[in-house]
């Protein structure tokens, strides 16, 4: 409502107003009647001459400030025109000029407010275009021959109203949009922090910053109270609740954070009135200024005792014999190592002393009553060995039935390792029980001393080895080493730095020593044998090199090629007639290693032999070390086509009857029981009973080291099926066997 006194502006009457009445307050205030009205849409047509050249006016006004032109720019770069613009301006000025106050008049520029804020357009801007506006039709009021001069101060005024209400509401839709995207920006912020919370909630670790100049936390994330549930310490949550042992470790690394360094540290945590205690985990990351002050430390604490006590589990796995509970070989060689390098320190000249053993008997005991029994056997022992050694000591199982015994900082390394040797003796003079049985178990311990043996780990070792070696071989309870009783001599050495070479000059060659079927009178195999032609040393044979080919890993490569140099020979005697098997010798490390099956296959494809053609002979204690991973290569070795042999067959600790429960084809009797059988009534009994209960199994017999026609009569009267040995022939070169095919006795092939 206005009041109207005389020729005075009408006066505004103010009062309170909300959204859905802005346009009636805008039209109240302003004082906005009908004539106002009637007077702008009789003088419309008038006013709105002459638009065109305005509204062109009006867009170079805004081309010519950079700001406002940038924003024509990308106008016109999305695809917009400035005709366009031009014509929409020209329909504003249309719509202000037609005098209408109603809602749908106010929406309208409302939405132009809108349009603005959302393009970029500042209201400084919008404030400079309705000055424009205003120049232009003050232009056309003043001496307007079409307009009265009465009406032209009223004209004026409403213009005046006119514009102000344009203006008050296109601005109020300008800040209603502006706010409406702020509140938006707002909601984003809330939901993204709402994000955040529940992500950093959802974390197991707790994650905090602090104002270190003031010393008040910045930011603590909600999972502390989880870990700590206390009032939260500064500047390091749960400090109070750290074990009081690491306590002063937590505070020098904070000490160490607040220097500028980033820090890591664990820590003990144990909550009040809990046993449990727990490991964790703390990062400092300190932050600078720009004048490189550290200002705050931001950090994290989570949680490590899983993984804390994994890393322990994976140490006791790697350092602890999972049977007996003892040190195993790796933990050993680092103690032993330590006890070393602390007694070469020692100003005193203290000696360590090395004890190898290994249990007497233990083998009968594992295959008699089986490895269950085997194993009980084992922890029992590591017993009695830990009553009678001091703390300081240190006993370990090296694998199997071989145990380590180390004496540190012994005064007389000697005289210390004698009496613990006999300590251990007399141990294990009392029976083992197990399963109401009494059990016997002696030992054979091997000594070395440093200095006096030598001085390293590896040297150590080996020399107490030789010397568990020596006393296992002399009946002797317990030996120190001996240098003049040592096999690993330096020519020896020598002979396994040239071995390394021997496959790459092509050194080996392959001596062939038949098998002769007595039911078929035929030779049907072949034995493969490996010899060493070596440059200096003339013939060298297999038992002077094999050895040293296992200890230094050779083995493999030298079986390798053992194994494809006898199927291409076999393939060539195949072409020549001669349907031949020929056999191949495989050591225990040969015959375990992961790759052996692939290998073969691999081989017998590249060369295009036939499986059936090759046979494998192993003993029959490489069968017994590991009996049931055994069983699976034999089965894998079987379905392939390959014939398996066990070779010196009664040497060993196994019986015909174990044996039943493998795919095996052979038993190839060892030469000991047939050299003399036939003056031996003790070795003949032997040779019949493994014959008979061969048979019995459904193997095959061959009988080894036959050198005389006796031998080969009685063997022929005990059933045995084949036979190999001098009186058939010596191992022979290829030249040599093609030569014996023509002229021997037999026919050759079967």
């Amino acid at each position: 409502m206005t009041k109207k006194t005389g020729n005075t502006r009408p006066q505004p009457v103010l009062r309170y107003y909300d959204k859905r009445g802005i346009n009636e307050a805008f039209n109240q205030f302003l004082g906005i009647d009908d004539a106002d009205r009637r007077l702008l849409q009789r003088h419309h047509n008038t006013l709105l001459e002459g638009g065109e050249e305005f509204a062109e006016i009006f867009y170079s006004y805004l081309q010519a400030y950079p700001a406002t032109a940038e924003i024509l720019r990308r106008h016109q770069e999305r695809g917009g025109e400035i005709a366009s613009l031009v014509r929409t301006q020209l329909q504003h000025l249309w719509n202000f000029l037609s005098g209408h106050t109603d809602d749908k008049s106010a929406e309208r520029l409302a939405q132009v407010g809108g349009v603005h804020q959302h393009f970029g357009i500042e209201p400084v801007w919008v404030m400079g275009a309705y000055l424009l506006y205003w120049d232009h039709l003050h232009a056309r009021l003043q001496n307007n021959p079409l307009i009265p001069p009465a009406d032209i101060p009223k004209l004026e005024d409403a213009i005046t109203k006119f514009l102000f209400r344009d203006m008050g509401l296109m601005l109020e839709g300008y800040w209603e949009a502006s706010l409406q995207a702020v509140e938006a920006e707002h909601r984003k912020v809330e939901e993204l922090q709402q994000q955040v919370t529940s992500l950093l909630a959802n974390l197991p670790q707790v994650l905090w910053s602090v104002d270190v100049i003031n010393n008040r936390p910045l930011y603590v994330s909600p999972t502390t109270r989880k870990i700590c549930d206390m009032t939260i310490e500064m500047p390091i949550p749960c400090l109070g609740w750290t074990v009081p042992e690491d306590r002063e470790t937590v505070q020098r690394a904070w000490q160490q954070a607040l220097l500028g360094e980033q820090v890591e540290v664990e820590s003990r945590v144990q909550a009040p009135g809990e046993y449990a205690m727990r490991w964790f985990r703390r990062v400092f990351q300190p932050y600078r200024d720009a004048s490189g002050r550290v200002v705050r430390i931001d950090g994290l604490m989570e949680d490590a005792t899983e993984a804390k006590l994994t890393i322990e589990r994976l140490h006791m796995l790697a350092t602890t014999d999972s049977l007996t509970g003892l040190h195993n070989r790796t933990l050993f060689h680092d103690r032993l190592d330590q006890a070393i390098a602390s007694a070469r320190r020692s100003m005193s000249h203290r000696n360590v002393a090395l004890l190898l053993m290994d249990l007497d008997h233990f083998k009968e005991i594992n295959d008699t009553l089986g490895h269950p029994a085997g194993d009980a056997v084992l922890r029992l022992a590591a017993e009695r060995l830990k009553s009678v050694l001091r703390d300081s000591d240190t006993l370990a199982r090296l694998g199997g039935d071989e145990f380590a015994i180390l004496l540190p900082e012994a005064r007389d390394g000697r005289k210390t390792a004698e009496v613990v040797a006999k300590n251990i003796l007399a141990c294990f003079v009392k029976p083992f029980m197990h399963a109401e049985q009494e059990l016997y178990l002696g030992a054979g311990i091997g000594i070395a001393v440093f200095p006096e043996h030598g001085e390293d780990v590896d040297t150590l070792m080996s020399r107490a080895d030789v010397a568990m070696y020596g006393a296992k071989h002399r009946d002797t309870p317990y030996v120190f080493y001996d240098a003049a009783s040592d096999p690993h001599t330096p020519e020896r050495l020598q002979l396994s730095a040239e071995l390394r070479h021997a496959l790459e000059q092509q050194e080996f060659e392959l001596y062939y020593q038949p098998q002769i079927d007595l039911h078929q009178k035929r030779v049907v195999g072949i034995e493969a044998l490996i010899r060493w032609r070596h440059p200096q040393r003339g013939m060298v044979v297999p038992d002077q090199f094999i050895p040293i080919a296992e200890r230094t890993g050779l083995i493999n490569p030298i079986t390798d090629w053992v194994v494809a140099e006898a199927l291409r020979q076999c393939r060539v005697w195949h072409a020549a007639g001669y349907p031949l098997r020929v056999s191949v010798n495989m050591t225990a490390r040969s015959f375990q290693q992961p790759d052996l099956l692939d290998k073969l296959q691999a081989q017998i494809r590249s060369l295009g032999a036939s499986p059936e053609c090759l046979e494998i002979e192993i003993t029959e204690n490489v069968l017994m070390a590991d009996i049931e991973n055994a069983a699976k290569i034999l089965e894998r070795l079987h379905r392939m086509g390959i014939t398996i042999s066990i070779d010196d067959y009664g040497t060993g600790y196994s019986s015909l009857a174990y044996l039943k429960k493998l795919p095996l084809h052979t038993i190839k009797i060892d030469k000991s029981f047939v050299l003399d059988m036939a003056n031996d009534d003790n070795d003949a009994v032997i040779v019949r009973s493994t014959v008979d209960l061969a048979h019995n199994l459904g193997y095959r017999v061959v009988a080894e080291g036959v050198e005389d026609q006796a031998t080969l009569d009685l063997l022929v009267v005990l059933g045995c099926d084949s036979i190999q040995g001098y009186f058939i022939s010596r191992p022979m070169s290829v030249a040599q066997i093609d030569r014996w095919f023509a002229d021997c006795p037999w026919a050759v092939g079967g």
